[in-house]
């Protein structure tokens, strides 16, 4: 039978953009992380985050009509943009120092098993938003999904107190992510 009599559309093929880009998301951070080895995985995918988050912070910043995101807005801004993407974000807790969020299902579902260097999206993410609207943010990813806990446990530190000092975690500062888009856009 020639092929363009072939209903394709009617195969039972599990594929549509979102499962595509997870794929492809899932194969570029495995081959990141074989070819540059997992510190340098985590740092590419933590670039691209960073970009990203200074991003979505003007499309928050725009619909609020707001210079700066207030704290309590941070928080909200960052479950929402989960929400968004199909992740299941909740604030445990928060006061002027940092947000704890839980997190029960991750955007990329399966895709993010055994792919630590995924979670480094989130961490540039929330860290570019809260920094760019406080000056600064520590993320610290406390509990993943990727490494097969049961929930993730994200940590976003709002000021660098002694207690921030101490989690492991990546330090953000405001206009960073900025800079790195002109660096990139000037090569």
């Amino acid at each position: 039978m020639p092929t363009e009599k072939l209903e394709f559309y009617r195969l039972p093929i599990p594929l549509d953009r979102d499962r595509f880009s997870r794929d492809l998301l899932r194969q570029l951070a495995e081959t990141l992380d074989k070819e540059l080895g997992p510190d340098k995985a985590a740092e590419a995918v933590s670039a691209i985050g960073e970009r990203t988050g200074a991003t979505i912070d003007m499309y928050y910043r725009a619909a609020l009509k707001s210079v700066n995101l207030t704290r309590v807005e941070i928080a909200a801004a960052l479950v929402d943009l989960k929400r968004r993407i199909e992740g299941d974000f909740y604030v445990i807790e928060q006061d002027e120092e940092k947000i704890v969020l839980g997190n029960r299902a991750c955007p990329f579902g399966d895709k993010v098993l055994d792919r630590p260097a995924l979670c480094m999206m989130t961490s540039s993410v929330f860290g570019a938003i809260a920094s760019e609207n406080l000056g600064y943010a520590k993320v610290e990813l406390k509990e993943t999904i990727a490494r097969r806990d049961k929930e993730c446990r994200v940590v976003v530190y709002l000021r660098p107190t002694a207690e921030a000092e101490r989690a492991a975690g990546r330090e953000y500062h405001a206009g960073v992510a900025e800079q790195a888009a002109r660096v990139t856009t000037r090569k």
